[in-house]
């Protein structure tokens, strides 16, 4: 089940908000190419974690 404006698995809910918000734009568009909803929601988190250590962005929510 795709993900949008908002609704997103449980496990990304502590999440900070750019996380969470790359987490979800990965796991849909891995969702479109076929991959097992656990296994996109898993690697989506993972890949954006990932995303933000090599840009060097912050983690945090800018508003916390």
């Amino acid at each position: 089940m795709p993900w949008y404006n908002g609704d997103y698995p449980p496990s990304y809910k502590n999440q900070p908000l750019q996380l969470r918000e790359k987490a979800v734009e990965i796991a849909n568009a891995l969702l479109k190419e076929g991959v097992e909803e656990g296994i996109a929601i898993a690697t989506g988190l993972k890949r954006a974690r990932e995303h933000f250590e090599k840009e060097g962005h912050a983690k945090e929510d800018p508003a916390g």
